[in-house]
């Protein structure tokens, strides 16, 4: 068990060093930059206007589904490295189902291009 404990011993001297790093740093930050801030800076920006209204109003559902949008095509391109990686590996079977994954993938983008989804009015 001591064995055990002494291989982490590195990790804890590594955690405790960038805890004191950031801890000098915001420090020292405090102490030799002046803090006045002004209403400009306090003060609420959301998309280049004040606020006008209650947070708690509906929201335009395409701002959810561009959301979406960008989830399921950043997921596509989390896939695509591992997949890269280990392609060698993997074989010709490897690619051609990367392939049909990435067909699926272009005809939903082009269905939703058509149907006009990625469209701002």
């Amino acid at each position: 068990m001591q064995a055990l404990l002494v291989e982490y011993l590195p990790i804890l001297i590594f955690l405790g060093i960038a805890i004191a790093i950031a801890g000098i740093a915001v420090g020292a930050s405090l102490i030799i930059v002046p803090q006045h801030p002004d209403v400009e800076k306090t003060s609420a920006y959301e998309c280049g206007f004040e606020a006008f209204s209650d947070a708690r109003h509906k929201f335009d559902v395409r701002f959810y589904l561009v959301a979406i949008l960008f989830i399921i095509f950043d997921l596509e391109v989390a896939f695509l490295f591992p997949w890269a990686i280990s392609l060698g590996k993997i074989g010709v079977f490897g690619f051609w189902s990367m392939m049909v994954f990435l067909g699926i993938l272009t005809i939903g983008f082009i269905y939703e291009w058509r149907k006009g989804a990625l469209e701002w009015e």
